[in-house]
């Protein structure tokens, strides 16, 4: 009887950490928040010197925000779709965030690894935005409202992804 409880242990602990890794190829759709309408509003970033980052100076344009961590292997493997995705849309109306919950010296310390050109800032409060998983992608449209959302690791360079931007850009 003490075999078969073991056996049962060891099953159930790589059942959950199987289940914890399988983010990285997994696309989930994003459990939506509370507030079905999310707006830019809502979403509260700081630039990496602290202040208050407003997104609302971005009306008018499509929003890309990867919520992301250094820790986290699958935003990092992610990290290079994006940057090629935003070379091949670089004359399009959008603009690209990565925000985190980590410090600006971290932050820094990652910007001097990795070298990614990207606009990183910081929140506090990415959890109650729905946010579960890590990387997680919202994309706001041009009236600041959000269009799309994933939680999970995605090649953004491929062409369906590439149309997929290019069509929220040019939504009317």
């Amino acid at each position: 009887m003490a075999k078969q409880s073991y056996i049962h242990c060891v099953i159930c602990i790589l059942s959950i950490a199987l289940y914890g890794c399988n983010n990285s190829g997994k696309k989930t759709e994003a459990a939506q928040p509370a507030a079905s309408d999310l707006v830019f509003k809502k979403i509260k970033l700081n630039k990496l010197s602290g202040e208050q980052f407003d997104l609302s100076g971005y009306k008018g344009k499509t929003v890309f925000v990867n919520f992301w961590a250094t820790w986290c292997r699958p935003c990092i493997e992610e990290m290079p779709s994006i940057q090629r995705a935003m070379e091949i849309i670089k004359h399009e109306n959008i603009e690209f965030l990565f925000a985190t919950d980590e410090t600006a010296g971290q932050i820094e310390k990652f910007k001097q690894r990795y070298n990614f050109p990207f606009h990183f800032v910081q929140t506090n409060n990415y959890q109650a935005y729905g946010i579960m998983v890590l990387p997680t992608t919202f994309i706001f449209n041009k009236e600041g409202k959000l269009v799309f959302s994933e939680m999970g690791y995605r090649k953004w360079d491929s062409k369906s992804n590439i149309d997929l931007l290019k069509s929220i850009i040019n939504q009317k």
